[in-house]
């Protein structure tokens, strides 16, 4: 009795963006593990590894498989959770606090939509800025291909140039090989995708929940349905964007057997990849990613609501409410 008198009281005394960092952080870490399976062949398949886009979603399943074992499905996962909790953690909760800022510094501003649309771009944005060098150490992991010594993968570059053995040797190789800026080379293409994206998905999901008869509005069902179809209609829209941004990510490490094909900027590596490849490939691993978004989604929207229940978090409305009351009743005084 008195461990749980004593645990609420630390919950009760937790601030309200502790409390969001928390159930953002958590929900992040597992819903990405659920899907890391998905997630790393969809990046073979956007960093153009051939034997694995020839061989189609089944059999990159079962290469993988064959060559790496299991744990191959969930190469680079250590970097994406490191990267997604922080990431995760930081976008809902700053989502709120934009959401709650707008709100204040303009009381008049309808709730609706647009204001989740630019709460939610400017959260995206946030978070990439913090959390963008360890999703580039995460591609990087998930790019390379290592097999046993009876089933390896033949490169054209030796091994040893190419295989990091983790997060530090990565994050610390590529700090030596190209500084700062190369720790966050891509990231153009990332704040360019992320802005519409993040804005779009809360702007898709508010929509949605707000044609939900008003007796279903707690069914956490009906919840994540509008979540991942939020989700998919943000993601396809800004999908190309994620393609080029995995393309100059991984630019160093293809760039060793083929030095003509360094690309430069956002754009030139759009157009180029589109007159060269075909514009497909902008929206290669897309049906991987639907695949991956789904349940992503589903599991993210439905453990944020738990974590949020379990903090004790209260309702968004009463909050605005209250932040609305407390800054009249300022200027009155």
């Amino acid at each position: 009795m008195a461990e749980g008198e004593e645990k609420n009281g630390i919950i009760d005394s937790m601030p309200l963006f502790a409390k969001e960092l928390i159930a953002g952080g958590v929900t992040g870490g597992i819903a990405k593990t659920a899907v890391a399976p998905l997630e790393r062949i969809k990046i073979l398949f956007q960093t153009r590894r051939d034997e694995f886009k020839r061989i189609g979603l089944v059999g990159s399943i079962n290469k993988i498989g064959k060559t790496e074992g299991l744990m191959g499905f969930y190469r680079g996962n250590g970097a994406s959770v490191a990267r997604i909790v922080p990431y995760a953690a930081l976008h809902y909760m700053a989502y709120e606090e934009y959401r709650r800022w707008i709100i204040i510094g303009f009381p008049d501003t309808t709730r609706g939509p647009l204001l989740d649309l630019v709460a939610g771009s400017f959260a995206g944005g946030t978070a990439v800025l913090f959390t963008y060098p360890l999703d580039l150490v995460r591609t990087k992991l998930a790019y390379q291909v290592v097999g046993s010594a009876k089933t390896q993968v033949k490169t054209v570059v030796p091994l040893e140039q190419i295989v990091y053995r983790g997060i530090v040797d990565c994050f610390s190789r590529t700090y030596r090989e190209s500084g700062f800026r190369g720790l966050y080379r891509g990231v153009a293409p990332s704040l360019y995708g992320i802005f519409p994206y993040a804005g779009l998905k809360f702007y898709f999901y508010e929509e949605m929940k707000r044609h939900v008869p008003a007796e279903h509005k707690k069914d956490i069902s009906l919840k994540l349905v509008c979540g991942s179809v939020a989700g998919l209609l943000g993601q396809t829209l800004t999908y190309p964007l994620d393609v080029v941004r995995r393309q100059m990510q991984v630019e160093r490490l293809s760039a060793a057997v083929m030095e003509e094909t360094r690309r430069r900027g956002t754009m030139q590596t759009l157009f180029k990849i589109a007159r060269e490849e075909g514009w497909k490939q902008l929206f290669s691993g897309l049906s991987i990613n639907y695949l991956k978004v789904v349940p992503s989604v589903a599991i993210g929207f439905t453990v944020y609501d738990v974590m949020k229940l379990h903090l004790r978090v209260p309702p968004r409305e009463e909050m605005e409410a209250e932040t609305v009351t407390t800054r009249k009743r300022n200027v009155f005084t």
